[in-house]
């Protein structure tokens, strides 16, 4: 279904421009918000009453992504990462995490307008990322990605059970005299039978 954008919209187009889009979408969403109208002789003749606001307005964007241009290029923006010993980053910088650090310096750029080599950057070092901005106008930024060096601390040895040896230590000296056999009780000493008395001798008269 062939529509007119009566507004600007970022996946779309601008306001006047004359679009083919599916006639669900037309009906659900881009109509009953205003966004764009039905093609038909009389909404042309409607923007084409417009067409000079529509092009001072094209003219003032034309003019801000100028001076956003400039504004960007002459940033250095540093972003630290956690990263080994040898510079490799422990994930990667993308383009949302340039558009989150941009966004911390009051500049809102959306994610798909930045363009970075390959599917992102992995390594610390000095990089170029690409900002679309308005028509055929880019700004180059420069990238400074810092490592942060995350120190692990290797595992203590678990400490020596010395209570426990000590224990058993002193044990074993009542454990072997246990074992030991008990030392042989002297037999008893019988007792001496006493001496017999001699009979008394009668005198014989």
């Amino acid at each position: 279904m062939k529509v007119i954008l009566n507004k600007d919209l970022a996946h779309l187009g601008e306001e006047g421009d004359v679009k083919d889009v599916a006639r669900g979408y037309a009906r659900n969403y881009l109509f009953p918000r205003g966004i764009a109208l039905p093609y038909t002789p009389r909404t042309v003749k409607l923007f084409e009453a417009r067409k000079g606001d529509i092009e001072a307005k094209k003219a003032q964007k034309r003019q801000d992504a100028l001076g956003l241009k400039e504004r960007l290029e002459s940033l250095e923006l540093s972003i630290t990462m956690p990263a080994g010993a040898n510079g490799r980053l422990y994930g990667a910088v993308t383009s949302q995490t340039i558009a989150d650090e941009l966004a911390k310096q009051s500049f809102q750029i959306e994610r798909k307008r930045i363009d970075i080599a390959g599917t992102g950057i992995k390594n610390v070092g000095k990089y170029k990322a690409t900002i679309r901005l308005y028509e055929n106008s880019s700004a180059e930024i420069q990238v400074v990605i810092i490592g942060q060096e995350i120190k692990t601390e290797s595992p203590q040895a678990p400490a020596r059970p010395v209570r426990r040896r000590r224990d058993n230590a002193e044990a074993a000296p009542a454990t072997e005299a246990a074992a030991e056999p008990a030392a042989e009780a002297p037999a008893p000493v019988e007792a001496a039978a006493p001496a017999e008395t001699p009979a008394e001798v009668t005198p014989e008269n």
